[in-house]
């Protein structure tokens, strides 16, 4: 998801997408690990959407305080 589209989310949304992709870079961690993993680049993509997607919300809260 790009940041854009990160920051129109409310926060509710973005908690949800955050725990969404945490559970989507540990099974492809898992996948990793045991070598069922062909796309590799998701590993990658996946925890920099993650670090995106806190460094908003944290934005968002600090924002609200």
């Amino acid at each position: 998801m790009k940041t854009k589209q990160l920051r129109e989310l409310s926060l509710e949304s973005l908690k949800e997408e955050i725990v969404h992709m945490g559970r989507e870079q540990f099974n492809l961690k898992l996948q990793h690990a045991t070598r069922q993993l062909t796309t590799t680049h998701r590993l990658k993509a996946v925890r920099r959407t993650l670090a995106r997607s806190l460094t908003i919300l944290n934005e968002k809260i600090g924002q609200k305080v």
